[in-house]
C-alpha cells in the first residue's frame, strides 16, 4: 500500500493533469498491474485499466485518483436534504461532489454523474481552499460531499475536510459506506458527521440490485460509531424489494443491538427512476408501518423522508413527547433545545449537533 498524496510519479502534463494524483490505498503487483484496496472491490487492474468507480486508473504500475479537485456539482442544500436531522437543523451546507461511484444502483438518481466508466469525466477545477473560501463567503458552518459517492474521491475528501478543519468548519459524507476497514477510518477521521445510505437488509438485494455486498455496510456502520461519529441511516423503501415487515424488524432489531436506540433512522419514500420505473412509489401506509415496526423495536428516533409535511419529519422527545424541532420539506422551522441540547421540557439529553 501507498499513502502520499505526493505528485513524485505524476504522468507527464495533460489537459487532466490538475485533477491527477497518486492515489491512497493500493497495492503494486506483478506486470505493472495493482490492486486498488479503497473498497471492497478490490479491483485488481492491469494498466490503463479503470476501477469499478470509473475514476481510479492504473498508469504504469501506479495507482491514480483522476477527479482530485475535479467537481462536478456545487450547490447550497439545507443540511436536512442530506438528510441529516440531528446536524445543526436550519443551516445549509456547501454539497460538493465528484463523477463516478463505486456500486450500480438499479434505482440511482443521479446516474448521470455516477456512472461514468464509458464517457468522459466531467468537472471543474475548485482545490480544496477554494471550496473552503466558497463555504466560508456563503456564511455556511460545514461542507457536505454527496451527490455521488465521497469514498471513491477519498484523497480529495481528506484533503478538503482538513483544509475546512483548519477554517472552523464541520464536514459531512453522505455515503453508500462500501468501504475497506483501513480506508474508512482514514477517509472518515476528520468528519464530524456520516450519514450511510443502507439500501436494504438482505444479501440478496445489494447482490442483485445494487452490485455490492450487504455485509460491508454493516461493518461500516458498526466502526463508524466505534469512531465516535455523528451517524445517521437513511433506507429507501422500494415496494415489493425491501420492504417486508420480516426485514424491517431484523433492520431494526439489528441497529438496536449494534449502533444504539439514537442513531437515527430515516425512512424514505421511493419515486421510479433510472432502471426501476416499472415500480409504484412507496406507499404512505408503508412508510408508517416500518416508523411503527422500529419505534416498536426501541429505537428512539425514526423519521420518513419524502413526504413533505409529514409529522414524523419533526424531532420530538421520546422521553415526554415534546416537539423539538419542527420541519416543512427541507426547512427547519422551528428548533427548540436548551443551550445543552436537551429537552425544555423534561431535561433529556437529545444526542446530536445543535449548536455550531
Amino acid at each position: 500500500m501507498t499513502d502520499s498524496n505526493q505528485t513524485d510519479h505524476q504522468p507527464a502534463a495533460s489537459p487532466d493533469a490538475r485533477f491527477v494524483r497518486e492515489a491512497r490505498f493500493f497495492k503494486p503487483l506483478a506486470n505493472h498491474k495493482v490492486r486498488c484496496q479503497l473498497c471492497p472491490h478490490v479491483c485488481v487492474l492491469a494498466p490503463q485499466e479503470l476501477g469499478h468507480c470509473g475514476v481510479r486508473q492504473n498508469r504504469a504500475g501506479i495507482l491514480y485518483t483522476l477527479v482530485h479537485s475535479r467537481v462536478c456539482a456545487a450547490h447550497l442544500d439545507p443540511i436536512e436534504k442530506k438528510p441529516l436531522f440531528h446536524f445543526l437543523p436550519g443551516t445549509q451546507a456547501l454539497s460538493i461532489a465528484t463523477a463516478g461511484c463505486n456500486v450500480n444502483c438499479k434505482f440511482c438518481q443521479n446516474a448521470e454523474l455516477a456512472h461514468v466508466k464509458t464517457g468522459p469525466i466531467g468537472g471543474e477545477y475548485v482545490p480544496p481552499e477554494r471550496i473552503v473560501q466558497i463555504a466560508l463567503d456563503a456564511n455556511t458552518p460545514s461542507i457536505a460531499f454527496t451527490y455521488t459517492e465521497p469514498t471513491i474521491f477519498a484523497e480529495f475528501l481528506i484533503d478538503t475536510a482538513d483544509a475546512a478543519r483548519d477554517a472552523g468548519l464541520r464536514t459531512v459524507a453522505i455515503s453508500n459506506g462500501y468501504i475497506q476497514p483501513e480506508p474508512l477510518r482514514a477517509v472518515f477521521a476528520p468528519l464530524d458527521a456520516v450519514k450511510i445510505d443502507l439500501k436494504a437488509f438482505t444479501q440478496s438485494f445489494y447482490r442483485d440490485v445494487v452490485g455490492a455486498s450487504l455485509q460491508p455496510i454493516l461493518n461500516t456502520l458498526v466502526t463508524l460509531r466505534s469512531l465516535d461519529k455523528w451517524v445517521e441511516i437513511v433506507y429507501l423503501l422500494i415496494p415489493t424489494l425491501n420492504d417486508s415487515e420480516a426485514e424491517l424488524r431484523a433492520l431494526a432489531q439489528w441497529i438496536h443491538a449494534n449502533l444504539g436506540p439514537d442513531v437515527p433512522l430515516h425512512f424514505t419514500r421511493f419515486h421510479p427512476d433510472h432502471q426501476m420505473r416499472h415500480l409504484p412509489a412507496t406507499p404512505l401506509e408503508t412508510l408508517e408501518l416500518a416508523r411503527q415496526i422500529a419505534l416498536a423495536e426501541g429505537l428512539h428516533y425514526v423519521y420518513i423522508g419524502n413526504v413533505p409535511g409529514h409529522p414524523a419529519q419533526n424531532t420530538w422527545c421520546p422521553s415526554c413527547g415534546k416537539l423539538l424541532v419542527e420541519r416543512v420539506g427541507f426547512a427547519a422551522t422551528g428548533v427548540l433545545f436548551t443551550p445543552t441540547g436537551a429537552c425544555p421540557a423534561c431535561q433529556l439529553p437529545i444526542p446530536g449537533f445543535w449548536h455550531g
